[in-house]
């Protein structure tokens, strides 16, 4: 099914990502371009969703530097414009694969396309990862990681229930059962012609 190999490549990520543990780390997909491509959209989606989870972490500090703040903004939105784009690539994958089933009369289109559905179990991925380690941290109260191994269970669950619906949605697209469309994301705050701060006005 495809949610598992999805949730596997998350987790190398992860782990990858946590061996060094700093944004600065440099980035290189084992998966090629070429030869493995959902893989390697997979791997590039989540190093980017995970790096700005850090970003986040960061960017809370009450005493970070101002200026280092504004840096870091301008990182998280960067990111944020990455992140968009690889739904984007994603989903012009499912689009791609599925371009020879025809389409049954009646079929309906989903509330979010696949890609954006991957958008989140990718993050919860990450909350997956990081409140097993609240549930763990043994400078915790016990309280801590009883109220933490809680919300672990609700994201487990969780998990499982998002990647039923995502291999449920990839399958009725093959069936032709459901259709596809990808909507670019017309994002105007990062664009010099739309947003007037960045033409220049006042």
């Amino acid at each position: 099914m495809f949610s598992e190999k999805a949730n596997a490549i998350f987790k190398e990520v992860i782990n990858k990502y946590h061996l060094i543990d700093s944004v600065e780390q440099s980035f290189v997909n084992p998966y090629k371009e070429d030869a493995q491509l959902l893989e390697h959209l997979l791997y590039r989606k989540c190093w980017i969703d995970t790096v700005q989870w850090h970003y986040e972490d960061i960017i809370r500090d009450p005493n970070i530097d101002p200026v280092s703040a504004l840096s870091l903004k301008r990182q998280i939105d960067a990111s944020n414009q990455d992140r968009t784009d690889m739904v984007e690539y994603i989903d012009s994958y499912f689009l791609e694969n599925n371009k020879e089933v025809s389409i049954k009369t009646g079929a309906t289109i989903n509330t979010e396309s696949p890609a954006w559905g991957v958008d989140r179990l990718s993050i919860l991925a990450l909350k997956v990862y990081h409140m097993e380690e609240e549930a763990n941290r043994e400078n915790a109260s016990q309280e801590h990681r009883d109220s933490c191994q809680t919300k672990l269970n609700v994201l487990l669950e969780q998990r499982v229930d998002l990647s039923t619906a995502i291999d449920q949605l990839l399958a009725a697209i093959s069936e032709g059962e459901k259709y596809m469309k990808v909507y670019k994301q017309m994002k105007m705050y990062n664009d010099d012609e739309l947003n007037p701060v960045l033409r220049g006005e006042k």
